[in-house]
């Protein structure tokens, strides 16, 4: 009984130590492929016509602003004021009647100066990859600035390279303490999705007609 025990967990061990090998593999590579192109300075990051916005919603479940929401807004209105961009494309979700992320960004994105025809909104940015692929596929580019926090960014442009996209982003302020810890390991989970997806060729939920951002 005690070797079988003991057999059981040695087995359990192995497992687990190829389980975070694997884990830190994946992630070691996401932000390799990243490297030097995230940028924390608005004067260094070199500019683009658009920045993809990738969205997150404004209320945590708690009733509180989101920190994440709040610190990506600002991100891309400092990028817009100081010339970085031109046109904001907010990508998030919308998949319900009672939660509309693209419009919740746009309305604050007026109120802090941004012309209302400089915002564009894709309301089937159900994921990182849709937002990444949808940026293309439907609204016809091939080089874009992400902005969302680094570790975010870093996975958004490790699939817009695996897709030939000339990506850079821009980091927004980062989220830290017991408030992040959350995101932080939901993010190791995150990147394994992208890798398998990437192997699998996994496509957006929607496209449909392209729509020209002019």
């Amino acid at each position: 009984m005690f070797k079988s025990i003991l057999k059981i967990t040695k087995i359990a061990i192995v497992f687990s130590l190829l389980f975070c090998v694997v884990l830190l593999s994946i992630n070691a590579t996401i932000s390799n492929t990243s490297e030097h192109k995230t940028f924390d300075s608005v004067e260094d990051i070199p500019e683009n016509r658009v920045g993809l916005l990738l969205g997150t919603g404004k209320y945590t479940s708690s009733g509180n602003i989101n920190q994440y929401y709040t610190a990506r807004l600002q991100a891309a209105v400092t990028l817009h004021t100081e010339g970085k961009i031109e046109y904001i494309l907010v990508s998030g979700d919308n998949s319900r009647i009672d939660y509309d992320e693209p419009s919740m960004f746009k309305e604050d994105l007026i109120l802090a100066g941004v012309p209302e025809n400089c915002i564009v909104l894709d309301y089937a940015g159900f994921r990182t990859l849709d937002s990444v692929l949808r940026a293309h596929d439907v609204f016809g580019l091939t080089e874009f600035t992400v902005i969302s926090q680094k570790f975010h960014n870093e996975r958004a442009i490790y699939l817009a390279e695996k897709h030939n996209l000339k990506v850079v982003g821009f980091n927004a302020t980062a989220i830290e303490g017991t408030y992040a810890v959350k995101t932080n390991v939901r993010e190791y989970a995150a990147r394994v999705k992208a890798f398998i997806d990437i192997g699998l060729d996994v496509q957006p939920k929607f496209l449909g007609p392209n729509i020209e951002i002019d």
